[in-house]
């Protein structure tokens, strides 16, 4: 058995051949998708997050949105950008949105991709320490981040309060019990997870690394995955993490299908240059359901993970992305023991 959810980016633009046309048209077919999916049978909605871009942004108003409206399904990010965000604010709104979802979300995090524009978190307030690197300051976001999550107090209370405090020194309000063991890093190299495995946060791999050794994409991540959990053992955490991989996955049953997706049934990884360094890109899966459960079966990055996520072109609209996920619970994954 393995948790099978999508992953949206939330792209939208103003443009004919798109179902997306506004930010409220993707928010709204957020909501509608993670919806379409529960009653599916998929396991979770996850989204990206992306600043100055006409994608989704801030996610945890959709997230306490789609919380409301459904009952079962894990609801998550891949990922929220660290270096954008202030730990206490975040605590805050994480805390209440996974109440309102009773305590189904999923946040994956990480030091974010490529900007849309230069040094954007210095627009939001947070410049690098002197010395700093941007990354380090996404990691010094973390590490903070996931100490508020253990919910211990730490601030002075008023002698004088407006309202009663309950004794001792306070903690960030609303606290959620158990979400930050519901903390994923998405990470991008070997090292990096291994690092995710020693600071305790569950392991969010995508379709691409930030490193290449010459061997195939997904054994390249099964490797990661494994390093992961090494690292995990030798860390003594007393309880056991999970792992995500994602994957572009388009069985060919409809003509429309056919008519979409029928040149990427030749794809193949990509090797190419990501901000100043060799990264590896993982190809997309597309054909016949025969035929990809057979390339499914040998990828070994998704054997060893627990949770798969599926990439979704979401500018296609709720429904056609409705039938992907449906597509891919009927055709491939009884077949492959997934279901």
């Amino acid at each position: 058995m393995k948790n099978i959810g999508f992953l949206s980016f939330g792209h939208w633009t103003p443009h004919p051949q798109s179902q997306v046309q506004s930010a409220s048209d993707a928010l709204l077919q957020s909501i509608d998708l993670a919806v379409a999916a529960e009653e599916l049978g998929a396991d979770g909605a996850y989204f990206r997050v992306h600043h100055f871009a006409r994608q989704l942004a801030s996610p945890f108003p959709l997230l306490a949105a789609i919380g409301a409206r459904t009952r079962r399904i894990d609801i998550g990010t891949g990922v929220i950008d660290m270096r954008y965000e202030n730990p206490m604010y975040m605590a805050e709104d994480s805390g209440a949105a996974d109440l309102i979802a009773g305590g189904r979300l999923q946040l994956g995090i990480s030091r974010g991709s490529p900007e849309q524009v230069i040094r954007g978190y210095e627009h939001f307030g947070h410049v690098p320490a002197e010395g700093q690197s941007d990354a380090d300051m996404a990691r010094a976001h973390t590490l903070r981040y996931l100490e508020l999550l253990e919910g211990e107090g730490f601030a002075e209370p008023n002698p004088r309060p407006m309202f009663p405090n309950p004794p001792g020194l306070l903690r960030i309000e609303p606290y959620s019990p158990g979400l930050r063991r519901r903390i994923w890093w998405g990470a991008g190299s070997r090292a990096t997870a291994e690092w995710t495995a020693e600071h305790g946060m569950n392991l969010m791999s995508s379709t691409l690394l930030t490193e290449d050794t010459g061997v195939p994409f997904h054994q390249l991540q099964a490797e990661q995955i494994q390093r992961y959990r090494e690292a995990w053992t030798r860390a003594g955490h007393d309880w056991q993490p999970r792992v995500s991989v994602s994957r572009s996955i388009f069985p060919l049953v409809s003509d429309l299908d056919r008519q979409l997706f029928w040149r990427d049934t030749h794809s193949t990884d990509q090797v190419g240059q990501l901000e100043g360094g060799l990264a590896r890109f993982g190809k997309s899966y597309a054909g016949e359901p025969d035929k990809l459960v057979e390339e499914l079966a040998a990828d070994e990055a998704i054997a060893a993970a627990d949770t798969l996520l599926l990439t979704v072109p979401n500018q296609l609209g709720v429904d056609y992305n409705a039938h992907v996920i449906e597509s891919v619970l009927t055709h491939l994954a009884p077949a492959l023991g997934w279901r």
